[in-house]
């Protein structure tokens, strides 16, 4: 069945990472260079980009798209080939915290909603990616984030 959660995935050997695929969104806007966007995680309200755990008969890059319509309310063409990595530790309800490593896939938008799944839930924000990359608190993500306009053009 498509769409059913699967049991996150171990990242490379050793290093007890469970798997998580994000998705970039990105666009080039009028103005000219690109934009991409950020959005705020459900609980801390920090800026994220959207992301979730493997789901069962989709490909990484059609995750990371799933989780930009649900989270972020955009379709678009999303790469099949990773951008990049970064790492994380997600805050369980028990309060332990779980390393996870995400791997990131570009998606450039075709359609923005003005309603989607978690609308009334998150934020959004577009921003250049050298701004954006200062919005965000993971290192990694804040890299990839800044690099990513020399990598879309």
């Amino acid at each position: 069945m498509v769409g059913k959660f699967v049991r996150p995935e171990l990242g490379p050997l050793g290093t007890g990472r469970l798997a998580q695929y994000a998705a970039l969104v990105w666009r080039p806007p009028a103005s000219g260079g690109i934009e991409v966007l950020l959005i705020t995680s459900r609980e801390t309200r920090r800026w994220v980009v959207p992301k979730g755990w493997p789901v069962k008969d989709l490909k990484p890059h059609q995750t990371a798209a799933r989780e930009a319509w649900e989270e972020a309310g955009v379709e678009g063409r999303t790469g099949a080939r990773k951008i990049g990595v970064f790492d994380y530790d997600k805050r369980l309800s028990s309060g332990a915290l779980q390393p996870v490593r995400v791997k990131v896939y570009p998606l450039r938008v075709e359609t923005e909603h003005d309603e989607w799944p978690e609308a009334g839930q998150r934020e959004r924000l577009w921003l250049a990616p050298e701004e954006a990359a200062g919005r965000v608190d993971e290192p990694g993500l804040s890299r990839l984030l800044a690099g990513f306009a020399k990598v879309a053009s």
